[in-house]
């Protein structure tokens, strides 16, 4: 006999896709192994046994009917073959050959096409069948789903990380719930996997208690690489279900291979029972064969008829029920919207609120998924959670930054407080807040900062710096840092990213605060008000305001500091400076100024004013700021200053100026009457020479020329004896006055860049000048006398040895 399995191949699928087989494919699948046995078995039965047995007919030949076995009726017939009389044909010895012959000859004329091809149409059929009910696992187009798919589907059902995450939700569930809540016993069941039913019941026996107690160990036994494991999983089911739920050719196919079957199924039932009275017994045979054998009428016994004709009953039974299954299956996917799935249960059970619904061919095969068991879907849908990525993501970034590894990172600011910085974490670890000596945390680029209860163990926390690392703070926790914490900055696309918290942590003494206004708000420039921050003292804000938030003046009494950087945009009002009386120093930096703004000459404590970065072209109004009493420190550097008034010189209590990168070519020489004047930077101008009165500069301790255009430099300058730093590089100096050796505290001298042939032996007596701090060509130096080179290099040896 021709084996079953020989057909197998025609049906064969992986054994990992009968989780996609729903239970009446499964009762399909055994009945087409029961038809396909009947078509085998009568298939063999052809091959190896008669097929027919013919007779000569006794009647005359003019009697003959078109039926001459009518009379032998299958009950009659052992009666009627005792009556019969002997009759007799041409008589040769080829017997044996001639009922061979009549034999074939009647069975392919005499018998019907039914009853002789009845087996091999059964095979046919049942592997057509086979066909239509595995072609979606074998075509291109959707095998390569369905294998990725069963592939991500059994990894995220065995992943520790899925047993782990259903467990804590049971946990929170048990604290959170009454006892006895079947989302327990469901998230058990999860937890055990295969062959879960054994633990399904122990778990029952157990007290809630008991259970609560014992699931934190599981949740601690998830290692390093189970964690890396369970991450690339989130990322796979992320990238397939974006891949997956473009399209349905899943759930076309299997819809056109279904409705495929049910036309099948219908063919198949009707010419089945209208041809199955075709396989009878008898069978009569008319052939002119009467030369050769003397008759030519026969009546021939078809000796498979009565199995055959049962194994039709039995066949037409199973395509019957086969049939049942196909139409149920079109009921339910036309009856349900399969191209739709919802997880609320799930959400429900688990308490995962944020598991999204899916569509299409994803939908489909979940669907599917529920008919084989619907704690596959479940286990999947923790994938789905971003609730639970983060989660997996805080227990990696655990396992990586250890406390020892964070230690290794502390060090002290530029405020001397000892310093935590993270940058471009996907989190921030829960082992941040074991480091209590930590007084400064910085977060750059930190995905979704959520802070736990553990922050408050940050008894020395100080100082907190978010920048573009969103954060939300729990009202518990606002209560800790809103005494506690000193400076705050926080960088973000858009300035109402900015987190509301940070406006009521009222022992707050510094905020800095960078982002943009939206282009429609930018006009207004409304900011939250701050009016809980009674400490704030400095209060920094980048941004593209067009004019000063009226907000500033919440702090208008305390505030000392303030600086508006805005990026080149355009600061249009600036009248609520005028309300800041106790400010002591005021930045407006890329502020697209034109003039010095009024409303600054009216701040009486002001002590410095940064103006870095504008469209400055004339300072006429510096006259004003001898209503600024307190200043003592004016930066006007990065404009288009041409030149300074002589109204300079009323500015007499001014310590630093600072006019560099501008467009100066001179000096007044009324600059020198700013006695006061102890640092003095007109570097990267265009200056050609300075006037003596810089002379009368008697405080001066650091001036800097350097990228001007200087040729020589007056004696008068080595009257400022104070000076300490002269900075004179790349100007067009043709020598150096040997009046130099009168700067006797000098200890930096720039002159890189000039048209020096040779340095003055005098620079022997700037007794604080060494050769570090001396900018020079190395040929010019080597020019110096060999007593002033030891000089410079001698003091440089006792001064590091001292």
């Amino acid at each position: 006999m021709i084996p079953v399995a020989e057909f197998k191949q025609f049906a064969e699928q992986q054994p990992a896709f009968k989780v996609l087989k729903p239970w009446w494919d499964v009762l399909a699948e055994y009945l087409t192994v029961a038809m396909l046995m009947i078509g085998v078995f009568g298939c063999t039965l052809q091959v190896t046994q008669d097929k027919i047995i013919c007779l000569p007919s006794h009647e005359p030949r003019e009697n003959l009917s078109e039926a001459p076995c009518q009379q032998l009726l299958p009950q009659g017939v052992s009666e009627q073959m005792g009556g019969l009389r002997e009759v007799s044909g041409l008589k040769n010895n080829l017997d044996l050959q001639q009922y061979s012959f009549i034999n074939q000859l009647c069975y392919e004329t005499a018998l019907h096409w039914y009853a002789k091809y009845f087996p091999y149409l059964v095979v046919i059929h049942t592997l057509i069948f086979m066909v239509c009910t595995s072609f979606w696992f074998k075509f291109p187009g959707t095998s390569s789903k369905i294998e990725h798919f069963i592939s991500i589907l059994g990894k995220c059902f065995d992943s520790p990380w899925t047993t782990r995450a259903l467990s804590e939700v049971s946990g929170e569930n048990q604290k959170g719930q009454a006892a006895g809540r079947p989302t327990a016993t469901t998230t058990a069941a999860a937890g055990a996997g295969p062959g879960k039913a054994g633990e399904d019941e122990k778990e029952k026996v157990l007290p809630e208690p008991e259970k609560v107690v014992t699931e934190p160990p599981v949740v601690t036994l998830l290692d390093k690489k189970e964690g890396e494991q369970a991450k690339a999983l989130f990322e796979k089911v992320k990238k397939f279900r974006v891949h997956v739920e473009e399209g349905d050719i899943l759930y076309t196919m299997y819809i056109r291979q279904t409705v495929l079957k049910v036309c099948k199924f219908l063919a198949i039932l009707v010419y089945n029972l209208v041809y199955v009275e075709k396989i009878s017994f008898l069978v009569a045979c008319r052939v002119e064969t009467s030369e050769v054998t003397g008759y030519a009428s026969f009546c021939c016994n078809h000796t498979k008829a009565h199995l055959f004709s049962k194994l039709a009953f039995c066949y037409i039974s199973f395509v019957g029920i086969y049939g049942l299954t196909c139409i149920y299956t079109l009921y339910w996917l036309f009856h349900r919207p399969l191209k739709e799935y919802s997880f609320r249960s799930v959400r429900e059970e688990t308490g995962m609120g944020d598991i999204p619904d899916v569509k299409n061919d994803f939908a489909f095969m979940l669907h599917l998924i529920d008919q084989y068991d619907s704690l596959y879907s479940k286990r999947f849908a923790v994938f789905l959670s971003e609730v639970s990525e983060s989660r997996l993501k805080q227990l990696n970034l655990n396992h990586e930054w250890t406390p020892e590894k964070l230690r290794q990172k502390l060090q002290r600011n530029a405020r001397g407080r000892l310093e935590l910085a993270l940058c471009m974490l996907p989190g921030l670890p829960d082992t941040v807040f074991e480091l209590s000596e930590v007084e400064a945390l910085r977060l750059e680029a930190v995905c979704e900062v959520t802070f736990p209860p553990g922050l408050s163990q940050l008894v020395h926390l100080q100082e907190l710096s978010l920048l573009h690392s969103p954060a939300r703070l729990p009202f518990s926790l606002q209560v800790f840092l809103r005494d506690r914490l000193k400076v705050m900055r926080v960088k973000c696309e858009e300035l109402r990213e900015v987190p509301l918290w940070v406006f009521g942590l009222r022992g707050l003494e510094e905020l800095h605060l960078e982002g943009l206004f939206p282009p429609e708000l930018a006009r207004a420039a409304t900011l939250e008000s701050l009016r809980e921050l009674k400490q704030l003292k400095v209060l920094s804000l980048r941004s593209n305001a067009g004019k000063v938030p009226a907000s500033v003046t919440d702090v208008a009494g305390h505030l000392q500091r303030l600086s508006l950087h805005n990026d080149g945009a355009r600061l249009l009002a600036l009248n609520s400076l005028k309300k800041l009386a106790a400010l002591r120093e005021l930045e407006l930096v890329a502020c697209g100024l034109e003039r010095i703004p009024h409303a600054v000459f009216s701040l009486g404590a002001l002590q410095e004013l940064d103006l870095k970065d504008n469209h400055l072209r004339s300072i006429e109004e510096i006259l004003s700021f001898q209503h600024c009493r307190k200043l003592v420190t004016l930066r006007l550097w990065h404009n288009q200053i041409a030149y300074v008034p002589e109204h300079v010189r009323k500015l007499r209590g001014l310590e630093q100026l600072h006019l560099s990168h501008n467009k100066l070519e001179t000096l007044p020489s009324q600059l020198g009457l700013c006695s006061s004047l102890r640092l003095l930077d007109v570097s990267h101008n265009g200056l050609r020479s300075l006037p003596p009165e810089v002379g009368l500069l008697q405080n001066l301790q650091h001036l800097a020329l350097s990228y001007n255009a200087l040729e020589a430099l007056p004696d008068e300058l080595f009257f400022c004896r104070k000076l300490r730093t002269l900075l004179l590089g790349y100007n067009h100096l043709g020598q150096l006055s040997p009046h130099v050796g009168a700067l006797r505290a000098l200890s930096r001298l720039e002159l890189k860049g000039n048209r020096l042939e040779a340095l003055p032996e005098e620079l022997g007596n700037c007794g604080g000048l060494r050769k570090a701090g001396l900018l020079v060509e190395d040929t010019l130096y080597e020019g110096l006398p060999a007593e002033v080179r030891e000089k410079m290099e001698e003091e440089r040896g006792l001064s590091g040895a001292g």
